[in-house]
């Protein structure tokens, strides 16, 4: 499969022949698996406090003839503080027992439980390239919601990657058609419920994906613009090539980005 060559300035440079990457089965169902393999990995384990709930001084009891006992008392066997007493009635309250105000939870979520999941090396490179190649699939492309020109797919000429002004990446987008595409992932919508207070207010929308060959200027300039991302061709994941498992994610490649993949065998 052959694909036009273009400039910053939107002048064609040639063509180039793709490597087998791209000529890979879409395979939903292992793009899925991939993903949701990165964002397990990804979990930051949480649990309560080992003695959450259990810092009263509660007592429990089930002896005839006990000092603070509740036996005969005509009430139900928890644990109970004291609040107040005169002589030996006391006056208590259900605590640390599951159920009780401020108790302890009966299974609390456990920082050492293991949520990571596992996927073999075929299937996680499989899958990769199937994104690769759903990424320059004109129809899965503009079925996820990306606003494209009419001569996509093409590749970038290797003078993106001199980019050093965020700036001068808007004007190459623009100049290459993107420009509704860029309005469409600058927009962003107030998340409803909690979220709003744990530093997630707002939702994003994905924009265009930039794939270099190497760390260059290009990758912190292009990385200012809202929805934009930009990543190495050797770092590419499900995640960044299929957001939220859905593959034909508006991809721009740098011409040394494709000849390196198919040098190198990336992913194969």
């Amino acid at each position: 499969m052959k694909v036009a060559i273009k400039s910053p300035d939107n002048a064609s440079k040639g063509s180039i022949e793709l490597p087998k990457q791209f000529n890979e089965e879409i395979r939903s169902d292992l793009i899925r698996r991939a993903y949701l393999t990165i964002l397990s990995n990804s979990r930051q384990p949480y649990g309560a406090k080992e003695d959450a709930g259990m810092r009263a001084s509660a007592k429990l009891s089930r002896r005839r003839r006990d000092y603070k006992g509740s036996y005969g008392f005509g009430i139900s066997r928890v644990p109970r503080k004291v609040l107040s007493r005169r002589g030996t009635r006391f006056f208590w309250v259900g605590a640390v027992a599951p159920g009780m105000v401020s108790g302890r939870k009966a299974h609390p979520p456990k920082p050492e439980t293991d949520r990571d999941l596992k996927l073999n090396k075929k299937e996680k490179r499989k899958a990769i390239r199937s994104a690769i190649s759903a990424s320059l699939n004109k129809e899965l492309v503009k079925l996820r919601g990306h606003m494209i020109p009419e001569d996509y797919p093409f590749i970038l000429d290797n003078s993106i990657e001199d980019v050093s002004k965020t700036s001068e990446v808007k004007k190459t987008l623009i100049a290459l058609g993107f420009k509704e595409e860029l309005e469409r992932a600058a927009k962003k919508n107030v998340r409803a419920g909690r979220g709003k207070l744990r530093g997630r207010k707002y939702k994003v929308r994905k924009g265009p994906l930039l794939v270099v060959s190497k760390q260059c200027s290009a990758l912190a300039a292009a990385r200012n613009i809202p929805g934009m991302d930009v990543s190495v061709v050797t770092e590419l994941n499900a995640k960044l090539l299929a957001p939220g498992s859905m593959p034909g994610r508006l991809t721009l490649y740098s011409k040394n980005a494709i000849e390196m993949m198919k040098e190198k065998k990336l992913f194969v």
